[in-house]
């Protein structure tokens, strides 16, 4: 004989069964939380220390961290200068990125990534050639900016992303607002002292 069930009682069990895979879903994200905390700023870090020529693994960017890098009120001081950091919007979502500057504001490296920017096309922007263009491009009294046909011979000026028109102008944005950030702190004597503390603790450690 076919077994019938109660409305009440499917509802019951249906009801349960949510509760249950909730709970689950629950205990599953609270215990990776520390991981997946663990892993971003690992990755950060990475970001970090690739825009001063240091390749670091997970396993290592904390070390490596501490032996490069001092963190500065939302900035990051290394030997020979600063890394700003960077955030804005492309395309489809967020991208990001750093950039590290010298004494006279000059980039001597970058690194950018995206979330879901297009492959081929905006999603260029993830790549070490596109990070390539900035070095020796100027951050002082303006802002770098990506334009079509750039003038290679400007300091400011970077090649635009072929048929990434938005992602392009995406990043251009987000250049601008770190370069209004950074010249309100660039004057702070606090920039300025960490800077010259960090450089004379590397001075003092190779001696």
């Amino acid at each position: 004989m076919k077994k019938t069930f109660s409305n009440r009682y499917i509802f019951i069990y249906s009801a349960a069964l949510v509760v249950v895979a909730a709970l689950i879903l629950t205990v599953v994200a609270v215990s990776l939380k520390p991981m997946q905390t663990r892993n971003q700023q690992a990755e950060t870090k990475q970001m970090i220390l690739k825009t001063i020529g240091v390749d670091a693994t997970r396993d290592n960017a904390d070390q490596l961290y501490a032996e490069h890098i001092t963190d500065a009120d939302g900035y990051y001081t290394f030997a020979s200068g600063i890394v700003i950091p960077l955030k804005g919007t492309g395309l489809w979502g967020p991208i990001w990125g750093y950039l590290a500057l010298d004494s006279t504001s000059t980039v001597v490296g970058a690194v950018f990534d995206h979330k879901g920017e297009t492959p081929g096309l905006g999603g260029e922007i993830a790549t070490d050639k596109f990070a390539q263009r900035f070095i020796g491009k100027k951050m002082d009294t303006q802002a770098s900016h990506l334009a079509k046909n750039a003038d290679h011979s400007n300091p400011y000026e970077v090649d635009a992303i072929s048929g990434g028109t938005m992602t392009s102008n995406g990043v251009t944005a987000m250049l601008a607002k770190a370069y209004d950030d950074y010249s309100k702190l660039s004057s702070s004597s606090s920039i300025s002292s960490t800077t010259s503390d960090t450089s004379n603790t590397r001075e003092e450690v190779q001696q």
